[in-house]
């Protein structure tokens, strides 16, 4: 073998493992959208939940030191 063949080997090895390069970069940069959707969603989810939360304590009772002891005491 020849270095120009030797060179056009090498060649065509890194342009392979470059495609393997740029095909995994653009999996992991769809993977990325994908998972900051999903915290968008859980985030958007626990504010609503977090909300719920703050309305059922003020409805159940206004002030959790006004209740009368428990029986037990």
């Amino acid at each position: 073998m020849n270095a120009n063949e030797v060179l056009e080997q090498r060649l065509d090895e890194m342009e392979v493992k470059l495609t393997f390069v740029d095909d995994t970069v653009q999996a992991l940069a769809s993977a990325d959208a994908s998972l900051s959707q999903r915290i968008a969603g859980l985030e958007r989810a626990l504010r609503e939940l977090r909300g719920e939360l703050s309305a059922m304590r003020v409805a159940q009772a206004d002030d959790p030191h006004s209740e009368p002891p428990p029986p037990h005491y």
